[in-house]
């Protein structure tokens, strides 16, 4: 609970984390709608009472160093191997089989280490600068690049890392994830070649973001741009990604039952 209140009260408050009480939604109710009908009374075996009580004892640990620390990633991120010890130790392994999508869920609310999140942020933003200016450059409007920065007639804009950096990746590839999980694709080749397709796909939703941006600002003025508008890009952003996601995922679908479907000699 003291977590929770320091998240939603500190880094859940921030557009680059604000995914994260999204996510805690969604793995709940996927461990309520995954958990077997029969784990009410079923008992957990001798040797996963064992190895749920070394998970126990190895989260809380990594909860109490996290929180004396200071370190966010290690004290949320000690909730899935808690929540895995516990229900090894009252429910058994079949249990937790049922339902090891929604902790490896959980582990997507986890904030990344700053210094990782620094590191990567800025070439992705350099990239997705550099695609929307050469984008915009071609249907013939006055834009102009340095670094970060887009100048677009008398309008200067920032990409920031909410439109083009890590975490906007993170929580995409995380409702990528959630697609798979929820399609239910037997082949694991279709399922691979989806989870890797995730990137370039929003890398692909976040230059959208920037140029739909751009264009607000442009078209309608800097308020416009930053106001009511600005919220909206993100939702933009998603839906653009969820399309793709889906469109992708068919095409992936018919290329797969294509090549099975062609006879072997």
């Amino acid at each position: 609970m003291p977590t929770l209140w320091d998240l939603f009260h500190g880094a859940w408050s921030t557009d680059s984390q604000g995914h994260g009480p999204v996510v805690l939604a969604i793995s709940l109710w996927l461990l309520l709608t995954r958990w077997p009908t029969e784990a009410a009374s079923a008992v957990a075996e001798r040797g996963a009472v064992a190895a749920g009580w070394c998970v126990l004892i190895l989260g809380c640990a990594i909860y109490v160093f996290g929180r004396t620390l200071g370190v966010l990633t290690m004290e949320v991120g000690a909730a899935v191997p808690v929540l895995a010890g516990v229900i090894l130790i009252f429910r058994g392994t079949n249990t937790l089989k049922a339902v090891w999508f929604a902790l490896f869920f959980m582990a997507f609310m986890v904030p990344l280490p700053g210094a990782m999140v620094d590191a990567l942020t800025h070439p992705m933003k350099i990239a997705v600068s550099w695609v929307a200016e050469y984008i915009l450059n071609i249907l013939h409007y006055p834009i102009a690049r340095s670094g970060v920065i887009l100048q677009i007639g008398q309008y200067q804009m920032l990409v920031a890392d909410a439109c083009a950096g890590l975490h906007t990746l993170f929580t995409l590839e995380a409702m990528g994830l959630l697609y798979l999980n929820v399609v239910k694709s037997t082949s694991l080749a279709r399922n691979v070649a989806l989870a890797i397709l995730i990137v370039p796909i929003g890398f692909t939703a976040n230059v959208i973001r920037v140029i739909v941006l751009t264009l607000v600002t442009y078209h309608f003025g800097d308020a416009a741009g930053q106001g009511f508008l600005h919220g909206f890009a993100g939702m933009v952003l998603f839906l653009t990604a969820l399309v793709l996601i889906v469109s992708v995922d068919n095409l992936l679908h018919l290329f797969f039952s294509r090549n099975r479907a062609v006879p072997h000699a």
